[in-house]
């Protein structure tokens, strides 16, 4: 996400930080490019002049001109600009009543509503310890009631049944009353959408909602539609009081315009990013992280939290002890970190917040996918056991045999018995000196396709 405003916005970026000074007219190419690069990623054009028109007040203020950095002063100024545009800080689900609490959420067909609803349910379960029981009131289309049986089944949540022949209120208040008598803590309803806002639709969701009082209301909405995303969050918002928006599919979203424009368009806050198919790619909305991201500046705080959930510790612990010990790095060790990885939400998600980035070229970019770690994977679990801890026994039949069994060529097992010793020499420093040093050594010496982890 952000992708292209970031590769433009980190050209001004780079341009502005060695200026001596700012002059009105240094300000005024910077600024232009500011507006450039925020249209092209659709924003809305009335956020964009409001934008790019409090950034100038603040940037030719006395407090950046007199900077001993006057560059970085104005960068801190749109980093702080961004921030305030999306929201100041994370709102978090007001969860705080009497249970259940329940949670209504509304958006157009094929936004990836019903998805949301198992990924949601899966994070207030593994993240905020709740009990979750969802239900669809989707009476047009069985699929996305069976969807949901088997997504609640899939994210280990309690699922209540519903049939096209009953009505949405009857259902979601026999949820309720099933979810009070058991003691569930939320209760998610997965209402009806539709391929465009009418009036019908509207006047079920207003009915639904005036039945169950939800204490959220979230409205579901592809990012990938830019700024139409803005004004479709803004018509239902008109016709319900939302309580924020859950933007889906940003991982293939490049622009990033809705992200910057609801929060202006609507007055309501983003609260979850969806960044993936799977059920774990969710991420809570931190506006001041997303700045960072979009500045290239990366996001290290949500990387940590992210590796905190996912990353097995038992496993990282003995890894640790094994390079102390003096045993080597094996190919083993190497495809448990390429596994860890992926549960990680995949290299796209974690290229998104790591600092500098922006300044990797394209092409570099573009040869590091998840495509290429399944790859990575395949080759390794076509070795027998003796090959992975003793890589250097892989020689020319062996390796002819490892292409066969992956589906490869010979060239692709070399590339990545090249890679796994790039890797082999990193490890060593984290025995010799600690994390610490392997960062230092690994700095600008990430070899194409792999990533420093």
């Amino acid at each position: 996400m952000f992708e292209n405003l970031t590769e433009r916005l980190g050209r001004t970026v780079r341009d502005m930080r060695g200026l001596g000074r700012l002059t009105e007219d240094n300000i005024k190419d910077a600024l232009r490019e500011v507006r450039m690069a925020l249209l092209e990623a659709d924003v809305s054009l009335q956020v964009v002049r409001q934008f790019v028109d409090q950034v100038k007040e603040k940037a030719i203020g006395q407090e950046v001109m007199k900077s001993l950095t006057p560059g970085q002063a104005f960068i801190k100024v749109v980093n702080d600009q961004l921030v305030e545009l999306m929201g100041a800080a994370n709102e978090e689900l007001a969860l705080n009543a009497a249970p259940p609490a329940v949670v209504m959420m509304a958006g157009l067909q094929g936004s990836g509503k019903t998805t949301t609803v198992a990924k949601l349910s899966r994070w207030l379960r593994e993240r905020k310890n709740k009990s979750v029981l969802v239900v669809s009131c989707d009476i047009y289309r069985p699929a996305a009631i069976e969807q949901l049986k088997t997504l609640a089944a899939e994210v280990d949540v309690n699922f209540f049944p519903s049939t096209v022949e009953q009505d949405p209120v009857d259902i979601a208040n026999a949820a309720l009353d099933h979810a009070r008598k058991n003691f569930i803590d939320v209760v998610i309803v997965d209402t009806a959408g539709r391929l465009h806002i009418d009036e019908a639709m509207m006047a079920e969701i207003k009915r639904l909602h005036a039945a169950i009082n939800p204490i959220e209301t979230l409205f579901v909405v592809d990012s990938m539609t830019g700024q139409d995303a803005a004004n479709t969050a803004k018509a239902f918002n008109d016709a319900l009081p939302l309580s924020g928006v859950v933007l889906t599919k940003t991982d293939g979203d490049a622009r990033g315009g809705a992200a910057l424009s609801i929060r202006q368009i609507t007055g309501k806050p983003i609260k979850f990013l969806g960044v993936g198919e799977k059920t774990e790619a969710l991420e809570p909305f931190h506006p001041d992280r997303v700045a960072s991201r979009i500045l290239g500046m990366g996001d290290v705080m949500s990387l940590v939290e992210q590796a905190q959930q996912t990353i097995d510790q038992d496993e990282a612990e003995k890894l640790a002890k094994k390079l102390k010990k003096g045993k080597g790095f094996d190919l083993e060790d190497f495809r448990g970190q390429l596994q860890q990885m992926s549960k990680m939400g995949g290299v796209a998600s974690l290229m998104d917040k790591l600092p500098g980035v922006g300044n990797i070229p394209k092409e570099a970019k573009d040869q590091v996918n998840d495509k290429e770690f399944k790859r990575m994977e395949a080759i390794i679990n076509s070795m027998t056991l003796k090959e992975r801890q003793r890589p250097e026994i892989i020689k020319g039949s062996r390796k002819r045999r490892i292409a066969a069994g992956s589906g490869v060529e010979v060239q692709d097992v070399n590339r990545l018995l090249k890679q796994f010793t790039q890797m082999q020499k990193m490890m060593k420093q984290f025995k010799k000196g600690g994390m610490a040093k392997m960062m230092r050594t690994m700095k600008g010496r990430m070899p194409p396709g792999m990533m420093p982890f």
